[in-house]
C-alpha cells in the first residue's frame, strides 16, 4: 500500500531545486534587485557579474548568456530606473486635475523622492558613462522623452505666471539640474528628508512672482 506522505514529497520533488544548484533561468527584475543590493552596499565597484550570479543562484555562465557584462548589469537597472520616473511624469503632466503650478510641484517631488530612494545609482546613469553603446543611445533618447515631458509643465506654468517668463528650456535644466543633485548628498538618516528637501526646492523655484 502506498505511503501517502511519501508520494506528497514526490509528487512535490520536482518543484524544488537541489542545495546548491543553481538556477538556469534569469528574471531581469530579479537581476535589478541584486544590483541595486549591490550599489547600497558598496556603490559602482560592488556591482559584478559574479557575485550578481551568487545572490541569484545561478552560475556566472548562465548569466553571461542574459547578461555578458557589468555595464549590461547597470542597463537592466538604468531600464527600471527610466521607465519608473518618465512613467510618473508622464502621469503628472497629463493629470487634467492638476494647475501648472501643482504639476511643477508633484514633478520636483517625484524627482526629489527618487534622488534619495535612487542616490547610490542615480547619477551614474544621469552621466550615461557606464552603459553599453546600445544603451547609452537609450538613456539620449529618454533623457531627451523625459526632459521633454518636464518642458511642458514648465512652458504652461510661464503661461501662468508661476514661473519666470524666460527660456523654458533654461528654466527646466536648471530644475531638474537641482533637484537630481540632490542624490549627490541625500541621507536616508540625516538632518533633513526628502518631504523637507521638496519644500525647500518648492520655496525657491515657487516663489510667490505675483506680489
Amino acid at each position: 500500500m502506498d505511503n501517502p506522505t511519501a508520494t506528497a514529497e514526490s509528487e512535490a520533488e520536482p518543484t524544488r531545486r537541489g542545495r546548491g544548484r543553481p538556477r538556469r533561468s534569469i528574471d531581469r527584475e530579479q537581476v535589478a534587485d541584486v544590483v541595486e543590493e549591490l550599489f547600497e552596499e558598496g556603490g559602482y565597484d560592488a556591482v559584478s557579474i559574479e557575485e550578481t550570479a551568487k545572490r541569484l543562484t545561478v552560475s556566472r555562465a548562465t548569466l553571461y548568456r542574459t547578461v555578458p557584462s557589468k555595464e549590461h548589469l547597470l542597463a537592466i537597472l538604468f531600464e527600471r530606473m527610466t521607465t519608473e520616473l518618465y512613467d510618473e511624469a508622464v502621469a503628472i503632466a497629463e493629470d487634467p486635475e492638476l494647475t501648472p503650478r501643482e504639476k511643477v510641484d508633484r514633478l520636483i517631488r517625484a524627482q526629489i523622492d527618487a534622488a534619495f530612494r535612487q542616490r547610490n545609482y542615480l547619477l551614474v546613469f544621469f552621466g550615461g558613462g557606464s552603459l553599453p553603446a546600445e544603451d547609452f543611445e537609450h538613456w539620449k533618447e529618454w533623457r531627451r522623452k523625459y526632459e521633454g515631458v518636464w518642458l511642458r509643465v514648465v512652458e504652461e506654468a510661464i503661461e501662468t505666471g508661476d514661473l519666470p517668463d524666460d527660456d523654458p528650456r533654461l528654466i527646466t535644466r536648471l530644475i531638474t539640474g537641482m533637484t537630481t543633485w540632490v542624490a549627490r548628498w541625500a541621507r536616508p538618516n540625516g538632518p533633513h528628508d526628502s518631504a523637507h528637501v521638496a519644500d525647500v526646492a518648492l520655496r525657491l523655484v515657487l516663489s510667490d512672482l505675483k506680489r
